[in-house]
């Protein structure tokens, strides 16, 4: 059902007539990769498709991030990267796969640099969630990311014309000063909201009901908890990097929010549920309907 909405919205958003081929293929590459990402890791204690439901719907809520081809790309090799890493949990003799998620990350930073971003972060929490981390595994990783960009080295070298590869590192160093917060559309500000709500709310449940699941369950979704937030900060910070950070932020709350709408069963959660969905609906409809006004 959740995917006949998601084609649904993506249809009334006119995909096929403004050829968003590539974003569409994004899209439901990650939602399979979210349902993988669910079923390897056991992400919910019981059988639950709500990971991906959750986020089909939050994708579909974002519709003006639809033309996104680039960060789109993006959060795919992202996606992929946590399915490799998270394998690695508690292995510090990982290297075929640190190499392999890192090399996922090389790609989404070809796609979007401010994706390197991360890369501090996700060492950190090698040492600290997934216990991974040794020099092996920091040495492949280091190897990973920078072979995508060895090829494209190669392939500039045999058209003599490096600037494309330099212009593309400078813009990590892009920072706006003062802040301007009036680039962001009012759609983008509701929707960034609406997506800090279903953040904390998860990452609430969670601290509160953690206890139920397993020490290695825990270690994941602190991750997703604290990218979350780094990737609020950033578009706090710098705005000019929405799209890609309300991206991260969808694929990181959508196994925070699914575990609660899963795994609670009172009056009040069920009340949330239900404001939650006609919220989510409202916020769709109001997306979409602005995509369609400036197509």
């Amino acid at each position: 059902m959740t995917i006949v909405y998601a084609i649904a919205v993506w249809l009334i958003c006119g995909f096929v007539a403004k050829g968003w081929w590539i974003q569409i293929g994004c899209f439901a590459l990650t939602t399979l990769l979210m349902v993988e990402l669910n079923n390897m890791n056991v992400l919910i204690r019981v059988y639950s498709r709500m990971v991906s439901c959750a986020f089909l719907t939050m994708s579909c809520c974002a519709s003006f991030l639809f033309p996104s081809a680039h960060e789109g790309i993006m959060i795919t090799c992202m996606t992929v990267a946590y399915l490799i890493l998270f394998q690695g949990y508690q292995d510090k003799m990982s290297m075929g796969k640190t190499f392999y998620a890192f090399f996922s990350i090389g790609l989404a930073s070809m796609a979007y640099v401010q994706t390197l971003f991360f890369v501090p972060v996700l060492w950190i929490l090698m040492t600290t969630n997934l216990l991974s981390l040794s020099w092996r595994t920091w040495l492949a990783s280091l190897i990973g990311i920078v072979t995508p960009y060895w090829f494209a080295a190669c392939w500039m070298l045999h058209d003599g014309e490096f600037s494309p590869l330099f212009d593309h590192f400078s813009t990590l160093i892009d920072f706006q000063f003062p802040i301007d917060y009036s680039i962001l559309t009012i759609n983008q500000k509701v929707t960034f909201l609406y997506f800090l709500i279903l953040a904390v709310i998860g990452a609430i449940h969670f601290s509160r009901r953690s206890y139920n699941d397993k020490i290695r369950i825990r270690m994941y979704f602190r991750i997703f908890i604290l990218m979350d937030l780094l990737a609020a900060t950033v578009i706090f910070l710098q705005p000019q990097y929405f799209n890609g950070m309300l991206l991260l932020i969808i694929i990181n709350t959508a196994p925070l929010i699914a575990h609660f709408i899963a795994l609670t069963n009172t009056k009040v959660t069920n009340i949330t549920f239900i404001v939650l969905v006609i919220l989510t609906f409202l916020l769709t409809v109001f997306n979409a309907w602005s995509t369609l006004s400036l197509s």
